[in-house]
């Protein structure tokens, strides 16, 4: 065993690029909330992109080296110290056996990626080893870290200190962050004017915002065409019979506070929803805190398009940097 927890933090699991394949069975893809993030701490250390790393939420782990590792952390700034001296973000650097990784409070974004030199090797589940309690899969025993785990980690060498990821191939949201939003199959269940006010309006993430779904507040309620309502629909009008959700579906219980499905999200179920977050911009939703206000912009098929090749060449730059 290579990592030994000391502290788990308050959230702190987990994670690679998840388990694509089984979403029609109900077994969402998991994996990292922002996957960039995941990505660059990977290639920090020299690991494969989609290595598992530990995906730490709000407040850091203390973790106590076995031998000597290569370590990265990337995503929200969390304070890292070693032994209590201070090492960068987005940089890598050498942890040698016996000695002790913290963190200081959150200054900024919700979730930072702990990588590891060879990779977390705790036993796959479907073919990941991301966390997802619901089902009891992957993780340690198909939970979150706890004090007094030990972590196995690959064999693999020490990577060079010093490789940085500089703050132009990194993405975080803004404040107010943009959410872009391409209207769906549902769309049309709402009024004009709701259609207008859902994009006018400043909303704010509340405090139900985890790996499942992120919930926002504080807009005005959606008003429905009027119909009537199928066979098993119920009588909501924010109700329909049981249809598929896509990854970043924007469902709106009541028609009062939207609710954006995420990485642990189950596949179907009984509400409208009137579109999808981009995929662009998913890593972001992963990066809010509580309270933070956030617009919804409307795009269209070219303009998501568009954005997702931007993120592309983001992820590109950082290859071709650590390459």
């Amino acid at each position: 065993m290579a990592l030994e927890i000391v502290k788990p933090g308050l959230a702190t699991s987990i994670q690679d690029l998840g388990r694509p394949g089984y979403f029609h069975l109900g077994i969402p893809q998991g994996g990292a909330m922002d996957r960039l993030a995941l990505r660059a701490a990977n290639l920090l250390v020299g690991n494969p992109e989609g290595a598992a790393c530990l995906e730490a939420v709000f407040m850091g782990p203390q973790i106590r080296f076995k031998r000597d590792v290569s370590v990265a952390v990337t995503g929200a700034e969390l304070p890292v110290m070693l032994d209590g001296e201070p090492r960068q973000t987005w940089t890598s650097f050498t942890a040698r056996a016996g000695q002790v990784l913290s963190f200081g409070f959150l200054q900024a974004g919700a979730r930072a990626y702990l990588a590891f030199s060879g990779g977390i090797d705790t036993p796959p589940a479907l073919g990941s080893r991301s966390t997802y309690p619901i089902g009891a899969l992957g993780g340690i025993d198909g939970r979150n870290v706890e004090a007094g785990d030990e972590l196995p980690l690959a064999e693999a060498p020490l990577a060079d200190e010093g490789r940085h990821v500089p703050e132009n191939l990194r993405r975080m949201p803004g404040c107010p962050a943009t959410l872009r939003v391409l209207p769906g199959l549902y769309w049309h269940r709402i009024t004009e004017a709701s259609q207008q006010s859902f994009f006018d309006d400043t909303w704010t993430v509340a405090a139900e915002a985890d790996r499942m779904g992120y919930r926002f507040k504080g807009g005005r309620a959606l008003e429905f065409v009027p119909r009537k309502q199928p066979f098993g629909a119920g009588a909501d009008p924010s109700n329909i019979v049981d249809g598929c959700y896509s990854y970043g579906s924007i469902q709106v219980p009541g028609g009062t506070e939207p609710i954006v499905l995420h990485r642990d999200a189950v596949s179907g179920g009984g509400y409208f929803t009137l579109g999808a977050v981009i995929s662009a911009d998913m890593d972001l939703i992963g990066q809010l805190q509580p309270n933070t206000p956030v617009k919804f912009e409307r795009v269209d098929m070219d303009q998501a398009l568009a954005a997702r090749a931007d993120r592309t060449r983001v992820l590109s730059g950082v290859r071709e940097l650590l390459a």
